[in-house]
């Protein structure tokens, strides 16, 4: 079976550019991966960070599906315990209604942010927001496969703008409740690898205790990795430095746009130690082709996935296309 490519997309701001900077760098990463033959791109929710620009991915989606024509396209994910079941609903249904079939709706626990960011987002901030995610996701899901009870209050609701074209609905997760869930629901599950690379053991449990729905019959599972190529081993470890200067710093608490790479190298240099523990934390494929592609293949056989979704982060835009290409001419995923 051939191995499926995607991209998951963080939209990195590097020291010196801005977030609009970074926005356009998305569509036109996304250009190139529907021409290279990547099958989903999907793009990341962050809040309150210097270094990741897209706060909002229904706002980039919409911009990807007006730039793009076939490769399917959404969020990895939507922190839907900041938001109404309702509003999200609405909001891939009007998506679905634009582009048709290839919208993907993938749904997270996780804040995407600090506490105080999280709180800030909240409307309600007279309290602390309620840990009520199963009732949220059962309700997402009775407005986008139009099950809501005929006798439920918010059953009129379900007519949603995008009429009879629904989003294709997944979990998200770097732990074992979300494998849970989404057993338990029946929902495809996309595994973040890139945060936890625990996952074999979670992914597996998943399968095991999968219920199957009527949208999806069958168990399915996404890895979703890090991963930098370049034409050389050398090259491609140089480009890191600028991730690994800018995550390093992340795990401390303080916050950077990505770093040119001659300031990451010195850096790398400088706290090697530190660099050392990042690494002991998180999985990280760096190289040429021929280094980077048996470590997708391992890892995706390690899951029993049928395709990964690749985050790369660089200093430099060009680098970052480049490494897409390399993958896809690699995988022979050029359509």
């Amino acid at each position: 079976m051939t191995l499926r490519l995607s991209v998951l997309d963080q939209s990195p701001v590097t020291q010196g550019s801005t977030g609009g900077d970074a926005l356009r760098h998305s569509i036109d990463l996304a250009r190139h991966a529907e021409q290279l033959g990547y099958t989903r791109y999907w793009v990341a929710e962050h809040h309150g960070t210097p270094m990741l620009a897209c706060a909002s991915p229904e706002v980039l989606i919409a911009a990807i599906g007006a730039a793009t024509s076939r490769i399917r396209i959404g969020s990895g994910g939507i922190m839907l315990p900041h938001y109404s079941p309702l509003k999200v609903a609405e909001t891939f249904s009007m998506l679905s209604g634009l582009y048709g079939d290839r919208i993907d709706l993938a749904i997270g626990r996780a804040p995407g942010s600090d506490p105080l960011t999280a709180f800030a987002l909240q409307r309600d901030r007279r309290t602390a927001g309620p840990d009520d995610f199963p009732d949220q996701l059962a309700e997402l899901l009775a407005y986008v496969n139009d099950t809501m009870p005929i006798t439920h209050r918010f059953a009129r609701l379900a007519r949603l703008p995008g009429g009879s074209i629904r989003p294709d609905v997944w979990l998200l997760g770097s732990s074992p409740q979300s494998a849970v869930w989404a057993a338990e629901i029946g929902l495809p599950y996309a595994f973040a690898d890139f945060i936890n690379p625990a996952g074999v053991d979670i992914a597996a449990h998943y399968r095991q205790n999968y219920v199957p729905s009527r949208e999806h019959p069958e168990p399915r599972v996404v890895a979703a990795i890090w991963a930098l190529c370049a034409e050389t081993d050398e090259e491609a470890n140089r480009l890191a430095a600028s991730s690994r200067m800018a995550f390093t710093l992340f795990l401390q608490g303080r916050l950077i746009p990505v770093p040119p790479v001659e300031t990451a190298l010195t850096f790398v240099a400088e706290h090697a130690e530190d660099v050392e523990a990042l690494g002991r934390r998180r999985r990280w494929l760096v190289g040429s082709p021929a280094t980077v592609k048996p470590g997708i293949e391992a890892l995706a056989a390690e899951y029993g996935a049928d395709e990964v979704m690749i985050v790369t982060i660089t200093y430099d835009h060009a680098a970052r296309k480049r490494s897409y290409e390399l993958l896809a001419e690699a995988f022979h995923a050029r359509a």
